[in-house]
């Protein structure tokens, strides 16, 4: 999420080894894009029931139209992407952390205990403020990907897309699946009667879960809340383990190679770097398009929603993650100005921001403070994205100004190293 080193001051120059700074200051742009365009992805599941972040029949206030065009819209530019870039981005903080720590003697049990308390702060995240919770899951299967630390950048790029590509596959042949069977007539056959039968059963009980939220987030307390999450959704950080399992160990080795190879710098070939990114943006976001826009003349079924989502997007998007990466890398060695510094600084300090604005969502949607949940329509969810967006590049660079870390990441790092550091500049 967040580097323990800031960004030194001192203008890279173009086609001169990369520094350790101007990799650091790439790495913070593109993490300050990420965490931005997260609470974009994540609004639906903030302020509606958490089926209505795929389906749009979920929405309690209707969708219509505008709306429709919307989900496309965020679809082929948003859902997947960012927490793609995040993955990236996390696989890439792995390496730099460990790379200032051998130089300092320090073992990977330096980068296991820093896991260690991300991991228990992302199950409060989970239990007590929004289920949507990344932390958790990052911090586990960095614990897989730890082990990789050592391999060569070719190795861990060529591991990486293998390894991508493979669950890619995978996710297709078994959550794709789901569509066939609940949507076409090939469900209809006699061999297929008893998974259908299964895919309506477990489609149920996601809407009953759904209900039951209604009910507490409209009439309960913050303690249904709590409640909730561990009677009915104590499993869910280790269940999600399985199924992001492919998607995030092989994006975290491509982060990694990435930093190796100095693709978060301005050395190097950089017109090759930046063909590559364009083509790969725009072959993505095609590829992207198209499926939107099968599902949006499907009629937005629930179970195309769903594979459309979890499952067929998976090339596309890896496609317009990496295409990101790279375009975004090159820009932001030589991003200046008000608006990209606050970019930035918000990327600094992306662990806070992306736990603060869990809170400021909470503070908005639940019944006990806001009580806006289920009473705004998409077009005006994402009014609240710019509300937040605004809070994050607003605070970020003052901050930022007068302390060496964001909140959390001074936090994170006393607790990593178990010593005190100090915070005012």
């Amino acid at each position: 999420m967040t580097q323990d080193i800031a960004t030194p001051d001192g203008e890279p120059q173009a086609n001169a080894p990369a520094t350790s700074g101007e990799r650091i200051a790439s790495l913070d742009f593109i993490r300050g894009v990420a965490v931005l365009g997260i609470l974009a992805a994540n609004i639906v599941a903030f302020g509606q029931p958490w089926s209505a972040y795929s389906w749009p029949s979920a929405f309690l206030t209707g969708h219509d139209a505008t709306a429709d065009w919307m989900w496309v819209a965020q679809f082929v530019l948003i859902d997947g992407k960012m927490r793609g870039l995040f993955t990236l981005l996390f696989g890439a903080g792995m390496a730099l952390f460990m790379e200032k720590a051998w130089e300092r003697g320090a073992t990977r049990w330096l980068q296991a205990r820093r896991l260690f308390w991300l991991a228990l702060v992302g199950l409060v995240h989970f239990f007590f403020i929004w289920h949507g919770d990344i932390l958790f899951l990052y911090a586990a299967l960095g614990f897989v990907a730890m082990f990789f630390l050592r391999m060569s950048a070719g190795k861990l790029l060529t591991l990486g897309l293998i390894g991508y590509f493979m669950g890619a596959l995978l996710y297709a042949l078994t959550i794709g699946s789901a569509y066939f069977i609940a949507d076409t007539s090939f469900g209809e056959t006699a061999a297929m009667a008893d998974a259908r039968v299964t895919l309506e059963e477990t489609k149920q009980e996601s809407l009953d879960d759904d209900r039951t939220e209604i009910t507490i987030m409209t009439e309960g307390n913050y303690a249904d809340f709590v409640e909730h999450g561990f009677a009915e959704h104590a499993s869910d950080p280790i269940d999600t383990l399985y199924i992001m399992l492919f998607e995030t160990v092989p994006l975290m080795l491509i982060g990694m190679a990435f930093y190796r190879m100095d693709w978060f710098s301005s050395a190097g070939e950089t017109r090759q770097r930046r063909a590559w990114g364009w083509g790969l943006l725009l072959v993505g976001a095609g590829l992207s398009l198209w499926m939107a826009l099968w599902v949006k003349a499907g009629g937005f079924t629930y179970w195309s929603t769903t594979v459309a989502l979890m499952a067929f997007s998976m090339l596309p998007r890896v496609l317009m993650v990496l295409g990101l990466a790279l375009l975004l890398a090159l820009y932001g060695n030589t991003a200046s100005g008000w608006f990209a510094e606050r970019i930035s600084a918000a990327g600094r300090a992306a662990f806070t921001n992306y736990l603060g604005t869990s809170v400021l969502m909470m503070l908005i949607f639940h019944p006990w403070a806001g009580g806006l949940w289920g009473e705004l329509t998409r077009p005006e969810l994402y009014l609240v994205v710019a509300l937040g967006w605004a809070v994050m590049l607003l605070w970020s660079k003052p901050w930022l100004a007068k302390y060496r870390y964001g909140p959390l990441e001074w936090l994170w790092r006393c607790l990593t190293y178990w010593r005190l550091f100090p915070l005012r500049r």
